[in-house]
């Protein structure tokens, strides 16, 4: 009986670590899956009629999306590392769009994410980083201080 517990609260402990990895693997393969599909669309597009671009673009959708829901089925098992913790900046919280230009103030190298794989952010371009804006973040052309893209309540 006493040997049946501890195998039960082994398991138990064990099946977490087991669940969540095979969450990171089904969202690397969905963004590779992506990847694949948008290059199939680019070859139907090339070379390929209508009705093949049409079946290409419906294809990308699917993987877009399956991508997207694996990366949130990833974040929801792996809170610790995107919790937000108790962040404050010297200004007020704003929420920033697209094309909106900041002062660098608001851009500086104090804000930016430092590692953005850990986070699963895609690569930054040249001349741009991951800032991060209380619980949001944001790619911000260094040069000029433009928006490229938001996340808002990226941080829990």
């Amino acid at each position: 009986m006493r040997k049946l517990i501890i195998l039960g609260l082994l398991a138990a402990t064990v099946a977490p670590s087991v669940a969540s990895a095979q969450s990171y693997g089904e969202a690397r393969r969905s963004e590779r899956n992506l990847r694949e599909e948008q290059r199939e669309l680019r070859q139907a597009q090339r070379y390929g009629d209508r009705r093949d671009v049409r079946e290409e673009r419906r294809d990308v959708r699917d993987a877009r999306q399956e991508a997207r829901e694996d990366w949130r089925d990833y974040r929801r098992n792996h809170r610790d590392v995107y919790r937000g913790g108790n962040w404050r900046a010297p200004f007020r919280y704003n929420q920033w769009n697209v094309g909106v230009q900041l002062r660098p103030a608001y851009y500086n190298s104090r804000y930016y994410i430092a590692d953005p794989y850990r986070y699963r952010l895609p690569r930054p371009g040249v001349n741009q980083r991951w800032v991060r804006h209380y619980n949001d973040v944001l790619l911000v052309n260094v040069r000029n201080g433009r928006v490229i893209q938001v996340h808002r309540g990226f941080f829990w």
